[in-house]
């Protein structure tokens, strides 16, 4: 296993495993704060973790499942003042490489995983919009969130410690710890609440740079000294198992590894694996009331293959979208290794921008879609709404 090595390191930065040890202990609650929760839940004592000001008193989860991941507190530094580049001022990008975008005012910031593997979080404000933009390499989980929290305006950083395998977040107004797969705060002052995920799409470079040719890239002068565009995790993505998962066994249907999408509506749900849509290419379902297409299009290199990002196996990718243009509901097909709408006959792409026929330049309105593997998925999806 290519990566276990590097990651065996990683977890001697930090010693132990267990945030702490001990059996959960109930706290006390004011009537104040009971009224506030409104769901009846325990919140369990957790003792408290040198760095940290959270209050550890307020839990939603068994002390036993928060482990150390190697790396202290922003061990793993994220980038708190983001600096940009222009599409066209970019050489170091390869056409297939994977790429977060995310929209809003009418901006367009793109995000390179050969940064964000490095960093995981970017605190950053597309338009006039705060989100975090958060990439879990070990759940392969690309998710942004709104920073607005109540009257707030949160920053990110990451704790080091893991569950499930996948990243907690901590903000730096509470000190809260957050998971990342879903946005709940799992332990301190904002426990059992959550943030608002936000859209954003995971494409190859190429397309991302001709679908957006005025957004802003990040850039890697981050203030950080890394070997951006290679994979500190290589081979990780076919590995048999996840890096340090103590969590719920994954069904049998799915090898733990297997790419998927979480598409997420409302308070509802549905996961497909890129093994369906890989043959399909597109899936098209109501959630919530909502029509969706998710659109599949290969070349896209996995940046969890190769030690260099750019020779990364083609794993391509996939995105989700309201099925509505201009106010009409369209349905789609698979013609010829091309995504048409029955409608008009129009093309479409991973991006879902309409790239021939009647609709051409029409847009799709992109909705929550977070990748993750299976494993990642299978773990949480039962928490994504509790």
């Amino acid at each position: 296993m290519r990566y276990g090595v590097l990651l065996a390191l990683l977890c001697l930065l930090a010693p132990g495993a267990v945030v702490a040890g001990g059996s959960a202990e109930p706290a006390e609650q004011s009537a104040e704060q009971s009224a506030e929760q409104s769901a009846a839940r325990e919140f369990s004592r957790i003792s408290p973790v040198r760095g940290f000001t959270t209050d550890f008193s307020r839990a939603i989860v068994p002390e036993d499942e928060i482990i150390a991941g190697g790396p202290p507190k922003d061990g793993i530094p994220p980038i708190d003042d983001p600096r940009f580049l222009a599409v066209d001022e970019i050489d170091w990008l390869d056409r297939d490489e994977p790429v977060l975008v995310a929209e809003a005012d009418g901006a367009a910031h793109i995000y390179p995983l050969q940064i964000l593997t490095y960093h995981e979080i970017v605190n950053d404000v597309v338009g006039l919009t705060p989100l975090a933009v958060t990439y879990c390499p070990l759940c392969n989980t690309g998710i942004a969130f709104r920073r607005e929290f109540g009257a707030s305006v949160l920053d990110f950083g990451t704790t080091g410690r893991l569950r499930y395998s996948n990243l907690i977040m901590y903000d730096r107004q509470t000190e809260t710890w957050w998971q990342q797969a879903t946005g709940e705060g799992l332990v301190g002052a904002h426990a059992g609440e959550r943030l608002d995920l936000y859209p954003a799409m995971m494409l190859p470079w190429g397309v991302a740079a001709a679908r957006y040719p005025e957004a802003q890239v990040l850039s890697r002068e981050t203030g950080h000294v890394r070997t951006y565009g290679t994979n500190p995790y290589a081979g990780y993505d076919t590995a048999a198992t996840p890096f340090l998962y103590r969590g719920p066994e994954a069904g049998g249907q799915y090898n733990p590894m297997t790419r998927v999408i979480q598409v997420v509506v409302g308070s509802q749900s549905v996961v497909v694996p890129y093994t369906v849509l890989s043959e399909r290419r597109v899936v098209q379902q109501e959630v919530a009331g909502t029509p969706i297409v998710i659109i599949w299009q290969p070349g896209t290199a996995s940046a969890l293959d190769t030690r260099t990002i750019r020779e990364g196996r083609d794993v391509g990718s996939a995105n989700a979208f309201r099925a509505v243009v201009e106010g009409r509901r369209l349905s789609f097909a698979a013609e010829d290794g091309r995504i048409v709408d029955e409608h008009t006959g129009s093309v479409w792409e991973v991006a879902g921008r309409a790239i021939e026929g009647p609709l051409e330049g029409a847009r799709l309105d992109p909705i929550v879609g977070i990748q993750h593997f299976w494993f990642s998925s299978s773990a949480f999806d039962a928490e994504m709404f509790r």
